[in-house]
């Protein structure tokens, strides 16, 4: 039986892939930083009270590296202290927890990563989002989500011909997240995306067929080689739900 999508509260609502959830599901409960903020417990706390609300998917983040390195400060107070701000908070009411991470977490090497596998960010925002993953582990009820995703149609005007991903459109992305966040028994962490491509490969998949070439090395801030998944369990998980 899967979760009632009117008792989960949807932190970062008016973001990127909050907005696809709510409009794939508008029970959910959308909250974001005026009235919900993460690194306010007082306040979280107060917005819960008269509110039947059994899980937190937890989307809220502050995700650009570069202004991350520029602002390490505003990522600690969001990503790991407000992550574990939510973890406290489930924790303590006995509310399922589903963390949206990232596929930066691991070194991106060689790519095609298991959910076991060893993690070694490369940069301060895929720092800060494992710094998150470990708040999360604490709470027995909960499942991490990493994955990776962007607009519908690709956005910036040059796309790396070095760098490969798993990486796919929101709206792609966030119906496998509703329905993984949904399923009460599922705990721990999965892998959720789609097949192995360059970003360019991507960019032209999405409409973008004029977006010009750039290399890693070209750009400020650290991008690892290849950061793709083995779907392996997601694959497993959704052919079961089709049964």
């Amino acid at each position: 039986m899967e979760i009632n999508p009117d008792q989960v509260l949807l932190t970062g609502g008016r973001g990127l892939l909050g907005t696809e959830l709510c409009k794939l599901e508008p029970k959910l409960l959308a909250t974001d930083l005026e009235e919900f903020d993460v690194t306010d417990p007082d306040q979280m706390a107060d917005f819960l009270t008269g509110r039947n609300i059994t899980t937190i998917l937890h989307v809220a983040a502050f995700i650009s590296p570069p202004k991350i390195d520029a602002n390490p400060v505003q990522a600690l107070q969001t990503n790991i202290i407000g992550t574990a701000n939510i973890a406290t908070l489930c924790i303590k009411r006995q509310f399922r927890l589903v963390y949206i991470s990232t596929d930066y977490v691991f070194q991106g090497d060689r790519g095609n990563y298991r959910e076991n596998d060893e993690l070694l960010p490369q940069n301060r925002y895929a720092w800060s989002k494992l710094g998150g993953e470990c708040a999360v582990r604490l709470h027995n009820d909960s499942l991490i989500i990493r994955t990776s995703f962007c607009e519908p149609v690709f956005p910036h005007p040059k796309a790396f011909i070095d760098q490969y991903t798993s990486r796919d459109s929101v709206t792609v992305i966030a119906p496998l997240i509703l329905k993984l966040a949904l399923l009460p028994e599922l705990i721990g962490i999965i892998h959720v995306g789609t097949t192995r491509k360059s970003v360019i490969e991507l960019a032209r998949k999405l409409d973008r067929t004029d977006v010009g070439e750039l290399r890693r090395d070209e750009v400020s801030f650290e991008v690892p080689f290849d950061t793709s998944f083995d779907l392996t369990k997601l694959q497993e998980i959704l052919t079961k739900e089709q049964r």
